[in-house]
């Protein structure tokens, strides 16, 4: 879907915005990434003050900034805002998928993959039915279920970095499961992408059947076929030394798989991310990652203000409730399953506990990324966007809580080590 006609079918929640004309484009593409770089830095500075995560800051940046932001707005042109989003949300994910290569993918453990499994699944399912009770469209309530199965990588582990937790043996666990909740949220966004382009009036079987053959063909051959090219052609450049053109490499292979995955009708975040996989998969990842960082950063940030900017501040009041509803819904329900079948698998009851406040408390980063493949195929309503954006903003505020909480949190010595006997025995087999 491109941005003209986004803001058509969104009139009557987007008001129109000051006029481009006597400004050349480039003007306006200058003044406008010049007003969310500078508004930008002053939320982090007031966010930084506060102890607040960054991504309320740039989130918040957004609105001030956005065209929906009475008494006027700082941004002339909503297309730049799309662009930059676009660009944002390819690099973020880019450099995401170079944490993953494929032994690591396969070595999350065996118990990762059973509590993630039921988790997304279990999640997905109950925050779908709330979604359709509270009115919701079937795709709305499909993207908005998908969006809240999904915990924030990128706010969980600073916060956990902050609280010196990073190490515990919660968070190792909590980790793999991510990464395989992760890996269900692509392939499953790039599936709700497929089935919503169809030209069906209705989803049949055959139609999600044929829409999972595309999305599982094209994962594999990226990682069976691409994996035995592109990671040794990737060591021949990082063997020359030259950083600026292992660098232009990389950011070709990124948006080249990007342009793929969009080409075939599935998100530019899956051909992103494994675009991030055959990185990682080569000798220097370790200096792709280096060297792409700052640019994650900087579009990232640009990411989450242009989701920011996409919203009316005037109407969140009317989102907040049914966001608050979603957001009890997919924190009980993630909490109950992961702490549940650990408590079966016989963990200790301090690690089930910590794991599931984990998984149950932010989300952030994918989930925004889920609602703008949405939009993008025009699959959604416009009162999607608002809602995950108060989303992400009440869970990454409450989220130092809650992780804090659980670090406090102590069992009995006689307990504990009673089920530390157990757990120990469940890990060794």
């Amino acid at each position: 879907m491109n941005p003209s006609s986004f803001l058509q079918s969104t009139d009557s929640l987007f008001p129109p915005i000051f006029s481009t004309s006597g400004s050349s484009p480039s003007d306006v593409i200058v003044q406008d990434f010049a007003v969310i770089m500078i508004v930008a830095a002053i939320m982090l500075l007031i966010t930084y003050k506060l102890k607040q995560p960054m991504l309320i800051g740039y989130i918040i940046a957004g609105m001030v900034i956005g065209p929906y932001t009475p008494p006027f707005s700082l941004i002339r042109n909503i297309e730049t805002v799309n662009v930059f989003a676009e660009l944002g949300i390819i690099m973020l994910l880019f450099v995401i998928g170079t944490e993953f290569p494929i032994a690591k993918l396969k070595s999350v453990g065996r118990i990762s993959v059973i509590i993630a499994l039921p988790e997304s699944l279990g999640t997905l399912l109950i925050v779908y039915f709330v979604a359709q009770t509270l009115g919701f469209s079937f795709f709305d309530s499909m993207f908005l279920a998908l969006a809240m199965s999904i915990t924030s990588t990128v706010v969980t582990v600073r916060i956990l970095e902050e609280l010196g937790m990073i190490k515990d043996k919660s968070t190792t666990l909590l980790l793999g499961i991510i990464i395989v909740e992760d890996i269900i949220a692509i392939s499953a966004l790039a599936v709700l992408q497929s089935i919503a382009v169809s030209p069906a009036g209705e989803v049949s079987i055959l139609q999600i059947s044929i829409s999972i053959s595309i999305v599982g063909a094209f994962i594999a051959s990226i990682l069976i076929l691409g994996s035995k090219f592109i990671p040794n052609v990737i060591d021949k450049i990082g063997k020359s030394n030259d950083y600026a053109l292992l660098l232009i490499v990389i950011l070709g292979l990124a948006f080249g798989m990007s342009f793929v995955a969009k080409g075939l009708g599935l998100s530019v975040v899956t051909g992103a991310f494994l675009a991030g996989v055959l990185v990682a998969e080569s000798k220097s990842a370790n200096i792709a990652r280096v060297i792409t960082i700052p640019l994650r950063d900087v579009f990232a940030a640009i990411f989450f203000i242009s989701i920011g900017a996409l919203m009316n501040v005037s109407l969140l009041p009317s989102f907040i409730v049914p966001a608050l509803v979603l957001i009890l819904t997919s924190f009980v329900s993630k909490f109950l399953i992961v702490t549940a079948i650990l408590v079966k698998a016989r963990y200790e009851g301090i690690i089930a506990l910590r794991t599931g406040l984990g998984m149950s408390s932010a989300r952030g980063e994918l989930s925004l990324a889920v609602v703008k493949g949405g939009q993008d195929v025009g699959a959604i309503t416009s009162s999607v966007f608002p809602i995950v954006g108060v989303v992400t903003i009440v869970t990454t505020f409450m989220t130092p809580y809650i992780l804090r909480l659980g670090s406090k949190v102590r069992f009995s010595s006689s307990s504990s080590s009673s089920s530390s006997s157990s757990s120990s025995s469940s890990s060794s087999t």
